[in-house]
C-alpha cells in the first residue's frame, strides 16, 4: 500500500456572500499518485488548492499533509509545514525577476536555512533535471514560457516535498509545451514518490493523471471515461 501523504475528511466550504462551494469533500493520494480535479470556472478548483496548502480554511472538515494536520498549528507551524511539505507550480509562474534561475530554485532551501553553497549545488542539479542546466545563470526575462514554466518545476521539487500542487500549470502554454511540462511533472512525481494534486482545464492535462475527479458542490466525483 502506498504511503499516504494527503487526506482530506468532510471538507465544506462556502464564500462570504453565503454561496456554498462544496460540501462533504474527501480525498486521499498515496505517494507517486497523481491526480487532476476538473471543473467549470468558480466551483471552487483553486479555492480548495489553497485550503490544501493552508492558505485557507474550510468551514468544516480535516486536511493533513504529510501526516500532520492543519487545524491546531500556529501560523508559524502553518508557514513550517508549507515550506517542508509542498511544492508548488503556478499558472503565472511567480518566478522571481531579480533573481537569476539558480538562486530562483534555490529559494525553498534557503528558506530551510540551507547551506548557500549546498543550495546553489541542488538547484544545478534540477535546473539540469529540467533540461535548463546551462541557463542558471539566466535571468527569467531571458525566457520563453515554456522555460519559466520548467523553472517553476524545479523549484517546486528541489525540496524534494511530500506533495506537488499545480494550479492550471499549462494555461499560458502553447499546446506542444503544454504536453512537454505535463509529461515533466508526471515523471517527476513518480520518480521521486510525491503525491501530486492537479487543477486543470485542459482534457490533456487531465487524462495523464492516474485518476480524474470532478469538483462539484457536492464534493469530488469521478470523471475518468
Amino acid at each position: 500500500m502506498r504511503d499516504q501523504v494527503l487526506r482530506l475528511t468532510a471538507l465544506s466550504k462556502s464564500l462570504p456572500g453565503g454561496r456554498r462551494l462544496f460540501d462533504g469533500l474527501d480525498l486521499a493520494l498515496g505517494a507517486g499518485e497523481h491526480v487532476a480535479i476538473r471543473g467549470e470556472s468558480g466551483v471552487g478548483k483553486s479555492t480548495l488548492l489553497n485550503i490544501v496548502a493552508g492558505l485557507d480554511t474550510a468551514d468544516k472538515g480535516e486536511v493533513v499533509v504529510a501526516g500532520r494536520a492543519f487545524a491546531g498549528l500556529d501560523e508559524a507551524a502553518r508557514t513550517a509545514l508549507r515550506r517542508d511539505a509542498i511544492g508548488f507550480v503556478f499558472q503565472a509562474f511567480h518566478i522571481l525577476p531579480h533573481l537569476d534561475l539558480a538562486r530562483n530554485v534555490a529559494f525553498p532551501l534557503v528558506l530551510q536555512n540551507a547551506p548557500r553553497a549546498a543550495a546553489l549545488a541542488r538547484a544545478g542539479e534540477m535546473l539540469d533535471a529540467v533540461g535548463l542546466g546551462d541557463r542558471r545563470r539566466s535571468y527569467p526575462k531571458e525566457l520563453s514560457g515554456g522555460e519559466l514554466q520548467r523553472v517553476a518545476i524545479a523549484r517546486a521539487l528541489v525540496h524534494e516535498p511530500a506533495l506537488i500542487l499545480a494550479d492550471e500549470p499549462t494555461g499560458n502554454l502553447d499546446p506542444e509545451t503544454a504536453r512537454q511540462i505535463i509529461a515533466l511533472l508526471g515523471r517527476a512525481v513518480k520518480e521521486r514518490g510525491a503525491a501530486m494534486l492537479l487543477v486543470t482545464h485542459s482534457p490533456m492535462a487531465a487524462a495523464t493523471a492516474d485518476r480524474q475527479l470532478l469538483l462539484t458542490p457536492k464534493g469530488l466525483v469521478s470523471a475518468d471515461g
